[in-house]
């Protein structure tokens, strides 16, 4: 499934979340609320998640191999930096 677009929504330079992408495959299935991480050692990429009857968070929607996984976050983390690079925090943000 072939990635055809990369939005980020929202950038954020308070706490971890670095930004919340959305993402769109093959023109025609769109994915919200992919969040960009700052890890301790790396970024990383959060997909859309929502509490089940326990409390703890599941992902609704993931890639299924590794490969998916790998193309997905290369795609992500490089129009986040794109993005970042191009805009200074706002001044709440610092």
């Amino acid at each position: 499934m072939e990635i055809t677009e990369v939005k980020i929504r929202r950038l954020t330079y308070s706490g971890r979340l670095r930004a919340v992408v959305s993402v769109t495959f093959e023109g025609l299935l769109a994915v919200h609320d992919i969040k960009v991480i700052e890890g301790g050692s790396r970024f990383f990429v959060a997909m859309p998640s929502r509490p089940d009857e326990g409390g703890v968070y599941r992902d609704i929607v993931h890639p299924i191999n590794g490969e998916m996984r790998k193309a997905l976050e290369g795609a992500v983390l490089e129009k986040y930096r794109e993005a970042a690079a191009d805009q200074p925090p706002a001044e709440d943000d610092k």
